[in-house]
C-alpha cells in the first residue's frame, strides 16, 4: 500500500481536559441554555435535513461477524451507501436468535438491526473474484471483511484498487503466532486478560457478558476506517487496516493493569488479582442498585448515605485495598442498609448526594426507564416486530433519518450503479489521516480522553486542558504510588494510557485571564470536546452559541452521561453506571451469584462513538464549510451495543439472563481447572468454547469418543440440553492434564481453547509482542514503559505512539507562545495561578 510513514518523534503531542468549578443553574436557565444550543435546529423541525457528508461514500460490507457488521451499520446510519455481500445461502446471522423462537420466513432481529439501511447482493471474495464483485469494488471507498488470514491475497487486491481502504477484522490480527487460531468471544477474552481478573477473590473468574469483544471491536474499527477513508478522499491513497479483536479486548477490559505492573517494575505475577469494585452492585429490599465511588468525596458521601458517619471518621474503609482485605465485614455493613431500603429510595438519595448510581436494567426494564422514554431512545424497527435503539448521537440537534429495512438476500442483485475507477494516487510521502486538525480537549477520566487520544494517534494536534486547581480525575488513580513517588498524580496508569500523543495545558478558566486564553484557543481550534455533566460547561458559559461566535468553523462535541435533556440530564455517571443501566451487568456474573460489572468497556465504547460522530460532522463541514454541534450521550452509545437484549425481549418475549461462563451461541463453554491449579499461587484455568458442529466433532475425537460425549450432540440445542453433564465430565478430564498442552492439542484440531491470561503480563504476551501492540514511550516520572497503542495496524504506518502523556502543565509555555505571549507574560500568569505545573493542595 505504499511506503511506511515514520512520524517525527518531536514533542508535538496533543492532550486536554478542563479545570472546572461547579455552578448551580436553575431549571429555567438550563432550559434556556438547551434551547440556545439547538437554536435553529429544533429536532422536531423536519425542514432541517440529516447530515449528508457520507452520502457519496460506498462501503462493501462482506463481514459475517458482529464487529464488521457493526462497522457497516455505523456507516449506513451516517448516510453512506453500504452494500451487504452474502454467500448464496445467506449470512448466518439471518437465522440467529438467542431464544428458542422459530423464525419461520423472517430474518433474525439481530441481523435486521445490524443491516438496516444497507443494500444486499450475493457474492464472494477469494483469489479469483468474479467480474461482478470486482465491479462492486471499483469506485468504492471501503471494503469491510473478516475472512481468515490467507483466505485471499490482500496485497493483490490493494494493488488492483490503490485508492480503496480495506478493513480486515480477525480475532488475533493477520500476523503473529495466534493468527488464524480458532476462537470465540470467550477465548478471546481469556487470551486478552479480560477473564483473568474478573471475579471475587479465590473464586472462578467470569466473562464479560454480551459478546463484548465483537461489539467494542466494531466501534474502534469504524473510527479507524472512516479516518482512513477521509484520508483516501483527500490524497488518493488507500489503506489496509489489520484489526485485532484480541488487542481491542485487551485495551478496553483491563483498565490498563499491565501498565500499572510496569510502573511497579514488573515483579513476578503470583496468584490472582481481583479486578473488582466495592461498593458496586448491591442487593436491596426489592432488587439491586449500582454505585460508583471513584473519588474520596463520593466514598465519604456513600458512608453518610448508609448511615455510618463513624466510618468517615475512622477511615478504616476509605481505600479500596482496605475494603477488599475485609470484604465480608464491609459487605455486611453495606447490606445492613441496602437490604432494608427499596432501590428507588436509594437511587434518589444517592443522586441528591451526587453519588453515581443506577438501577440494574435488562431488556425489559430499560424500556421503561424514565430517561430512555423522555429521550425517545428506543424506536420500532422499520421492518416491524421489535424495538431497537436509535443512533446514539445527534448533529445540530437533529436525529437521523429513520432507518430502512434490512435487505432480503440478494435483493439488489444487478441493481448496483456502476462507478468509475479512481485515478492512481501520486507517489510521495504519506501522512497521518488527521494531520492538520487541532482539537481542544477538555475531557476527563477515560471516555472523553480515549476519544481524543484516538484522534491524536491518527494525527490530530490535541491540547488536553486541566488545571492545578482541579486535575483530570484519572490522575487520582496515581495515588496507588503515593509511597513511591512524590508527584504521584503523574503515575496514573489510566491517565498515562489514555492521553499519549497529546500536549498538556494546565489552565484555570474560572479566572478571567484563563478564560481569555481558552477563548483564544477555541478561536484557532477545529474541535472543542468535553464530557462533563452539562451543568459544568454551562456554568462556564461555554455554549454552542459562544463557540460559534468565536469560531464559526469549530465543531463542539459534548459527551454527557445521559444526554443534554431528560430527567437524568444533570446526574453523574461513570463507565460502571452505564454497564448497570444498559444491560451489560445484567448479563455478567455467575448464575448463582448476582449481576456484576465488567469494569472497562463502556468508556471506550462511548469514546469511539463520539469520535465517529465527530468524523461525520467533519465530513459535513467539508460540504458546508461550518462547524457542527455534536451531542453523543454515553449511555445511548452503550445501548447501541447491548441492543440484542431489547430485540429479544420485544421480538420474542425472551429476557436474556446472565449465564456465568456460558453463552447462547456455544456449548459446551466454560473454565476448567487443570493440573497444578491453585487460586493463591498458580492460576491454571483453561477456557474452552465450542461454537460449531465441526468443532464439537473434533472435541469428541480428542476426548477419545467417550459415550457421555457421543450422545450429547452434535446440534447446538442438544449440546445446550446436556451442558451440565458435559461440564462435570470435562472438569474431571482437565483436572489431571497440563493446561498448555491441552490448549495446543485442541487448537491443532480446530477447537477454540485458550489459557486464562493474567492482565498484568500482557506486555509479554507472544501475540501482542509479535504485533507491536505495546510501544515504548519515555516519561519523566515513570520512565520508559511499554504502553498500549491502538488495536489495528495501518500498512502505511510503522508506529503509533510518538510521545507519552503530558505531565501537568508540560506544554504551558509552548502553547502560550503560539498564542503570542512572551516569557514575562507567561511568568505573570504562573504567579497568578492561571497556569501551573504543580497541583494546589498537594
Amino acid at each position: 500500500m505504499g511506503e511506511l510513514l515514520q512520524v517525527d518523534g518531536s514533542d508535538g503531542c496533543p492532550a486536554n481536559r478542563t479545570s472546572v468549578r461547579y455552578f448551580r443553574l436553575s431549571s429555567d436557565s438550563i432550559a434556556r441554555r438547551l434551547e440556545s444550543e439547538r437554536r435553529g435546529n429544533d429536532p422536531r423541525d423536519t425542514s432541517v435535513a440529516w447530515v449528508e457528508g457520507l452520502k457519496d461514500i460506498r462501503v462493501i460490507d462482506l463481514a459475517s461477524g458482529i464487529a464488521g457488521s457493526y462497522v457497516g451499520k455505523m456507516f449506513a446510519d451516517a448516510g453512506a451507501d453500504v452494500i451487504k455481500v452474502e454467500p448464496p445461502d445467506g449470512d448466518a446471522l439471518r437465522r440467529w436468535t438467542a431464544s428458542s423462537a422459530e423464525l419461520g420466513d423472517e430474518d433474525g432481529g439481530l441481523f435486521r438491526y445490524l443491516h438496516a439501511s444497507k443494500r444486499g447482493v450475493i457474492g464472494r471474495l477469494d483469489d479469483d473474484p468474479s467480474q461482478e464483485f470486482e465491479a462492486l469494488l471499483t469506485g468504492a471507498e471501503l471494503l469491510i471483511e473478516d475472512l481468515p488470514p490467507g483466505a485471499y491475497d490482500r496485497n493483490a487486491l490493494c494493488g488492483r484498487h490503490p485508492a480503496l481502504v480495506v478493513l480486515s477484522i480477525t480475532p488475533f490480527g493477520l500476523t503473529g503466532p495466534l493468527a488464524g487460531r480458532p476462537s470465540t468471544d470467550f477465548t478471546i477474552q481469556a487470551e486478552s486478560g479480560s477473564l483473568g481478573a474478573r471475579g471475587r477473590p479465590g473464586a472462578e473468574p467470569y466473562q464479560a457478558g454480551g459478546r463484548v469483544s465483537e461489539w467494542t471491536g466494531g466501534c474502534f474499527a469504524a473510527v479507524a476506517a472512516l479516518a482512513a477513508v477521509r484520508n483516501s478522499l483527500a490524497t488518493g491513497h488507500g489503506e489496509h487496516i489489520d484489526f485485532s479483536l484480541h488487542e481491542a479486548t485487551a485495551l478496553v477490559t483491563n483498565c490498563y493493569l499491565d501498565l500499572m505492573w510496569g510502573i511497579l517494575g514488573r515483579p513476578p505475577v503470583v496468584g490472582s488479582l481481583p479486578n473488582m469494585e466495592t461498593p458496586s452492585i448491591e442487593p436491596t429490599r426489592d432488587g439491586f442498585v449500582g454505585f460508583t465511588t471513584y473519588s474520596a468525596q463520593q466514598m465519604s458521601d456513600f458512608l453518610l448515605m448508609i448511615e455510618r458517619p463513624d466510618l468517615r471518621e475512622s477511615g478504616e474503609f476509605d481505600a479500596f485495598v482496605q475494603r477488599l482485605s475485609r470484604l465480608e465485614d464491609w459487605e455486611e455493613i453495606v447490606h445492613a442498609y441496602t437490604h432494608t431500603h427499596d432501590s428507588e429510595e436509594i437511587i434518589k438519595l444517592a443522586q441528591m448526594l451526587r453519588i453515581p448510581v443506577a438501577p440494574i436494567c435488562n431488556g425489559q426494564t430499560v424500556l421503561e426507564h424514565e430517561q430512555m422514554r423522555a429521550r425517545g431512545v428506543f424506536i420500532e424497527d422499520p421492518s416491524g416486530g421489535f424495538r431497537r435503539p436509535r443512533l446514539p448521537y445527534r448533529i445540530d440537534g437533529q436525529p437521523p433519518e429513520p432507518p430502512r429495512p434490512a435487505p432480503a438476500l440478494g435483493e439488489h442483485q444487478g441493481r448496483i450503479e456502476p462507478r468509475e475507477a479512481k485515478p492512481a494516487p501520486e507517489s510521495g510521502k504519506r501522512r497521518l489521516p488527521l494531520q492538520g486538525l487541532r482539537i481542544l480537549d477538555t475531557t476527563t477520566w477515560w471516555a472523553g480522553p480515549i476519544a481524543t487520544q484516538m484522534m491524536a494517534t491518527l494525527g490530530a494536534d490535541v491540547i488536553h486542558v486541566e488545571s492545578v486547581q482541579r486535575m483530570d480525575g484519572a490522575r487520582a488513580v496515581g495515588g496507588t504510588f503515593a509511597a513511591q513517588h512524590e508527584n504521584w498524580w503523574e503515575c496514573s496508569f489510566v491517565f498515562l494510557s489514555a492521553n499519549s500523543n497529546k500536549r498538556g495545558l494546565a489552565l484555570d478558566i474560572s479566572q478571567p485571564k484563563g478564560m481569555a486564553i481558552f477563548e483564544s484557543l477555541v478561536a484557532e481550534a477545529d474541535v472543542l470536546i468535553e464530557n462533563f455533566s452539562p451543568r459544568v460547561m454551562d456554568g462556564f458559559d461555554i455554549s454552542w452559541e459562544k463557540v460559534q461566535a468565536l469560531n464559526p468553523r469549530c465543531h463542539y462535541v459534548r459527551m454527557p452521561a445521559f444526554g443534554l435533556d431528560g430527567p437524568w440530564r444533570e446526574f453523574v455517571g461513570f463507565a460502571a453506571t452505564m454497564e448497570q443501566m444498559a444491560g451489560l451487568s445484567w448479563l455478567t456474573g455467575h448464575v448463582e451469584d448476582q449481576p456484576r460489572i465488567q469494569r472497562g468497556p463502556c468508556d471506550p465504547i462511548a469514546g469511539m462513538h463520539a469520535a465517529f460522530a465527530l468524523l461525520v460532522a467533519m465530513a459535513e463541514c467539508d460540504r458546508d464549510q461550518r462547524g457542527h454541534f455534536v451531542e453523543c450521550a454515553m449511555l445511548e452509545a452503550v445501548l447501541n451495543v447491548t441492543a440484542e437484549q431489547v430485540i429479544e425481549y420485544t421480538g420474542h418475549g425472551h429476557l436474556m439472563e446472565r449465564q456465568g461462563n456460558r453463552s447462547p451461541e456455544t456449548a459446551p463453554q466454560g473454565l476448567y481447572a487443570c493440573r497444578g491449579h491453585d487460586p493463591a499461587t498458580s492460576q491454571q484455568w483453561l477456557a474452552l468454547s465450542v461454537a460449531t458442529e465441526a468443532q464439537w466433532a473434533a472435541l469428541v475425537d480428542w476426548l477419545g469418543r467417550p459415550a457421555w460425549a457421543t450422545g450429547a450432540g452434535p446440534e447446538l440445542t442438544e449440546r445446550h440440553r446436556h451442558r451440565d453433564a458435559l461440564d462435570r465430565r470435562l472438569a474431571e478430564v482437565f483436572s489431571s492434564l497440563d493446561r498448555d498442552r491441552c490448549v495446543a492439542e485442541l487448537i491443532a484440531v480446530g477447537v477454540p481453547a485458550a489459557p486464562v491470561v493474567d492482565p498484568r503480563s500482557l506486555a509479554e504476551h507472544p501475540q501482542l509482542v509479535a504485533r507491536g501492540f505495546h510501544e515504548e514511550v519515555s516519561h519523566p516520572i515513570v520512565g520508559t514503559q511499554a504502553t498500549m497503542a491502538v488495536p489495528f495496524r495501518f500498512a502505511s504506518i510503522e508506529s503509533w505512539l510518538q510521545c507519552a502523556a503530558p505531565v501537568l502543565g508540560q506544554h504551558n509555555a509552548e502553547i502560550l507562545r503560539e498564542l503570542g505571549h512572551d516569557d514575562a507574560q507567561i511568568e505573570a500568569l504562573r504567579a497568578e495561578k492561571v497556569i501551573g505545573e504543580w497541583p494546589q493542595g498537594v
